[in-house]
């Protein structure tokens, strides 16, 4: 069922790339551009990390902090940086952000088919198993949906 609603988060994200270019600083530093791309590189990341995994090494431990942002179900704004292997590129294309929708789909795929203890370690929230995967990258992938559209919401009220 999780990997349905992470394939269904995937096409929102998808139907932002047309807007790819919008940037409202009063919202975001980053463009649309660089939330898409921020969101598909920690997917495709996760997702590798996931594959590459070893599951005897996967350590039960999963943070309180982990806990408590899966249960109220959202991550706050602005109170984490993106580690370096996911920040987007100074230049962003459409192309580009096709071809990792692209790779985000296929990874999506393999991870729902993996050992329930491979796993990828989160800086803050510990070992993130497969059991937890699906569930992490939809509320990711979610908070920055919303700064997506918060972004457009303000871009409206300013061209009125």
């Amino acid at each position: 069922m999780n990997s349905e609603k992470l394939n269904h988060t995937l096409d929102r994200l998808e139907s932002h790339i047309k807007d790819y270019t919008i940037i409202n600083t009063r919202v975001s530093q980053g463009s649309i551009a660089w939330h898409i791309d921020h969101s598909l590189k920690v997917i495709n990341n996760v997702c590798n990390a996931s594959i590459e995994s070893d599951p005897s090494t996967y350590l039960n431990n999963f943070t309180f902090l982990g806990k408590l942002f899966f249960t109220l179900g959202f991550f706050p704004r602005g109170k984490a940086k993106a580690p370096k292997h996911v920040k987007p590129p100074k230049v962003i294309t459409e192309e580009s952000l096709v071809l990792q929708i692209e790779d985000a789909r296929s990874n999506i795929n393999k991870i729902n088919t993996l050992d329930k203890n491979a796993y990828f370690n989160h800086p803050l929230f510990g070992h993130v198993n497969t059991t937890r995967v699906n569930r992490f990258l939809i509320l990711h992938t979610n908070h920055h949906l919303k700064i997506i559209n918060d972004i457009l919401k303000q871009q409206k009220t300013l061209s009125k």
